[in-house]
């Protein structure tokens, strides 16, 4: 099971009756892309907004063609916390503050000198700085065949409506023809997940977190391959994928004696 706050690890048959569930709903191409995308690459629900149609395919001169590339090359600008794009409207929200003693001490000295001077104080103005994540760049091939083919459909969609592509232009667009922002696409994918599939405590998360577990679990890869796929700075957050798959824990507590 995942752990508190954690997306929810589809199983195989959940997964399958979710792309069989958003067959039967609107914009069925787009959808099976985004959650091919999601599922067989492992992208956050951030990059796969600001996704362009040249990281996943080669237009020719006019815009009317296309040719799927072997290996789609995520910008380092497209990965968490690099809001590339301004597109996203959340804005960060302070929770917790860590020192280490020596910095401490000296807060505390501060506090204690403004105190006696009868100074007003403002705990926000002894807050270390925030450390920025400034996103990591990370090559993907696209090997699998049923994203191969979701791709390829949304793509061919597009053109079929007279629409011309750039290089530039986003992958994925709302209705009303602009691209999603984070947020919206967070939404729309925790929808399909949770709506339209029925999975409980799913979110945007849900396909990354089964890519990555999948890989240490099931594949008996290393926690570096894993570490690669996701982008993680730090091999200690890919750590966090390494509990056991949902499906192994029902099927131990199935089996007791």
């Amino acid at each position: 099971m995942s752990k508190s706050g954690q997306a929810r690890v589809p199983t195989r048959e959940q997964q399958s009756h979710l792309f069989q569930v958003i067959r039967e709903h609107r914009h069925p191409e787009k959808n099976t892309a985004i959650m091919q995308i999601s599922f067989k690459l492992g992208l956050r629900a951030q990059e796969i907004a600001l996704l362009q149609v040249k990281e996943v395919a080669k237009l020719n001169p006019s815009g009317n063609d296309f040719k799927l590339l072997e290996i789609m090359s995520l910008p380092a600008a497209y990965t968490k916390g690099a809001d590339a794009m301004k597109r996203s409207k959340s804005h960060y929200q302070r929770k917790t503050i860590s020192f280490d003693i020596e910095s401490f001490d000296k807060v505390v000295q501060q506090i204690e000198a403004l105190a006696k001077s009868g100074a007003d104080i403002n705990p926000e103005n002894f807050y270390p700085p925030v450390k920025q994540h400034k996103g990591k760049s990370r090559d993907l091939p696209m090997v699998d065949q049923d994203l191969r083919n979701a791709l390829a459909q949304h793509l061919s969609l597009r053109l079929s409506k007279g629409e011309i592509l750039k290089p530039s232009s986003p992958l994925f667009v709302t209705q009303k023809g602009g691209p999603y922002s984070p947020n919206t696409l967070q939404e729309h994918m925790a929808l399909m997940l949770r709506d339209w599939a029925g999975i409980e405590k799913a979110s945007s998360h849900s396909g990354r977190r089964s890519l990555i577990t999948d890989v240490i679990h099931k594949q008996k890869k290393s926690v570096k391959i894993a570490q690669k796929i996701a982008g993680h700075v730090n091999p200690s957050t890919t750590l966090i994928y390494e509990e056991p798959p949902e499906e192994v824990v029902e099927d131990a507590l199935k089996n007791l004696g």
